[in-house]
């Protein structure tokens, strides 16, 4: 199934309080309880302004669905079409 990485516009994230963010995290589970088992969020990166956040789903669509009904945006997804890490060097 397809990764996703979106990025999300979010000014002042990284100042957001544990709070915040559980609050933000449990938005974005209650939707994707409700939307099933083919989308998946795996985890999110928390930057000063952005949220980037990597999800597995058969299709932007779906992404794009989930960003309208959690009420968050996604301004930028990109399908991941490979990934790479230092064990990729040999």
């Amino acid at each position: 199934m397809p990764k996703y990485l979106i990025e999300r516009e979010i000014p002042g994230a990284g100042k957001f309080s544990a709070e915040q963010l559980q609050a933000i995290s449990q938005t974005s589970c209650g939707v994707l309880i409700n939307m099933g088992p083919r989308i998946q969020w795996v985890q999110s990166y928390v930057t000063t302004d952005k949220i980037y956040c990597i999800y597995i789903a058969p299709n932007k669509e779906m992404i794009l669905e989930h960003a309208s009904k959690s009420g968050f945006p996604a301004n930028v997804v990109t399908e991941v079409s490979g990934i790479i890490d230092p064990a990729t060097a040999g």
